[in-house]
């Protein structure tokens, strides 16, 4: 049986090394970044997706700018947020940015919308942590209204309401494609079928199919409240390279200093290579090794979810460029084709 799947990459432009192991400049790693993005539409891949973050560890600020850049050298990739810090942003230049993203990539835009794991953003402009929750409902719902394209009529708590407002400029094709990026509450899960938008999970532990009643549950909420089916993708870390050995050898390292410097300011224990290569294991969350064993466990993933996407967070730490084109080229001429070939090969939902 055919399964209809989409293959993507994230990035969250990680502050890499050069070849002597010194870090690279903020503006090397941008270009960088540019670079694998051309590289991900040369190999054939759907959607291409930058994460925003500010602290010192990550390049990207403004995902949009450098998509930009990207769209202007790739011709059919999609280009998207993974993801964009809807609670500390304004839903109206949301909109405005990556519609005129859509513009200059014909139509290839995507939002891929969340509360982000990271808070740095919210002192950084003017809000208070205390409104966390109240700060994601009400732009998320001021967003969904100016996705319809219509004038906006709205009204909340946050901000002055707004009275059949046009909002400019409106895509050509009257919408932009807006995923949800939840993390596996299921408060999440019900909001994205109320709103009608596709759900992206964030899958960075543990076994994926533990994620089946999530998806389960998006899917019957959406049936409950009387919509259409829509995609449910699945983000997770990963890293692809000759051998099993040598993709969990070169990653561990730069992913063992990201863990630690994230977790300094979470009260994280130390992470043990054998943590790690548990969940590099095919029951596990982070999609590490030669081209079969990924495969396997896309297809395993994929198959047991029932999803619509993948995207491969190939990004690790201070992992450098010339191994992240690598893990690119590997990911999209070998493990894409070969996950196909699985896929094809089973009953979906077996």
């Amino acid at each position: 049986m055919l399964h209809t799947i989409e293959f993507g990459l994230d990035t969250f432009g990680d502050v890499t090394v050069d070849t002597d192991g010194v870090l690279l400049s903020h503006a090397q790693v941008l270009r960088n970044v540019v670079e694998e993005g051309v590289l991900a539409d040369q190999v054939g891949l759907s959607f291409f997706g930058i994460g925003e973050h500010h602290r010192a560890d990550f390049a990207v600020s403004a995902p949009e700018v450098l998509l930009s850049a990207i769209a202007s050298r790739t011709k059919g990739i999609h280009l998207g947020s993974a993801v964009t810090v809807l609670s500390s942003d304004d839903p109206i230049r949301v909109f405005q940015r990556f519609s005129t993203l859509d513009a200059v990539s014909r139509g290839r835009a995507e939002i891929i919308v969340g509360r982000g794991s990271f808070t740095e953003s919210f002192p950084l402009f003017g809000f208070a942590l205390n409104d966390y929750e109240q700060l994601f409902e009400e732009k998320l719902d001021l967003l969904s209204e100016v996705l319809t394209g219509e004038p906006v009529t709205w009204e909340g708590n946050i901000r002055t309401p707004l009275s059949a407002q046009q909002i400019f400029p409106p895509t050509e094709s009257g919408t932009i494609k807006t995923w949800i990026g939840v993390g596996g509450s299921p408060q999440s899960v019900v909001r994205a079928a109320h709103y009608g938008l596709p759900l992206m999970l964030a899958i960075i532990g543990g076994d994926p199919l533990r994620f089946q009643p999530y998806v389960d549950l998006y899917n019957n909420s959406l049936e409950k409240m009387g919509k259409v089916a829509l995609p449910v993708g699945q983000h997770s870390p990963g890293f692809i390279a000759a051998t099993d050995e040598a993709a969990r050898d070169l990653a561990w390292p730069h992913y063992r200093e990201m863990h630690a410097r994230i977790g300094a300011s979470r009260g994280w224990p130390p992470l043990t290579r054998g943590q790690f290569d548990l969940e590099a294991a095919p029951a596990g969350a982070l999609f590490v090794g030669s081209v079969e064993t990924v495969a396997q466990k896309i297809a395993r993933t994929v198959n047991g979810l029932g999803i619509q996407r993948f995207d491969l967070k190939y990004s690790m730490g201070t992992l450098g460029h010339e191994h992240l084109m690598e893990c690119i080229r590997l990911y999209g001429m070998q493990v894409v084709p070969r996950v196909r070939e699985l896929l094809d090969k089973i009953p979906q939902g077996v």
